[in-house]
């Protein structure tokens, strides 16, 4: 059975993709930090607190995360997994107040970029350079 070809195939590109996952999962759930509390926030907690629009960019930022996942080709279970994860956040996320402190605390996005980390580690890839841009955090 031939691989797709939207499929990434080689080690470069495997790279290149989990360095988008990582940098967009960070630039979405960790992006600054609040100096009194230590915390750190990204741009969903932040487009968050604009109703109904903020909530869908954010889904729509997400779900790249996803899309990489898949392109990398990540089982369907961990897609729905990732998929179910994003949607639990825009759901709770559209509540006012309640869903900007969850957004900031339940970080959607690094929990997708690490299950496709972790997918590719136990496949045998190099995951070297998203664990660098972890360790940024």
């Amino acid at each position: 059975m031939s691989v797709p070809k939207y499929r990434v195939q080689n080690a470069d590109a495997i790279r290149k993709s989990l360095r988008r996952v990582r940098m967009l999962s960070r630039f979405l759930d960790s992006a600054f930090r609040i100096p009194i509390i230590g915390k750190r926030i990204g741009w969903d907690g932040i487009i968050g607190l604009i109703p109904g629009i903020g909530d869908a960019a954010s889904l729509m930022l997400s779900l790249g995360i996803i899309r990489e996942a898949w392109k990398l080709g990540l089982p369907r279970t961990k897609l729905l997994l990732m998929l179910a994860i994003v949607g639990l956040d825009s759901l709770v996320g559209a509540v006012p107040v309640l869903g900007d402190v969850f957004d900031v605390a339940f970080k959607a996005n690094q929990k997708n970029a690490e299950i496709i980390i972790d997918h590719l580690r136990r496949e045998g890839h190099d995951v070297s350079t998203a664990e660098e841009i972890a360790a940024m955090d």
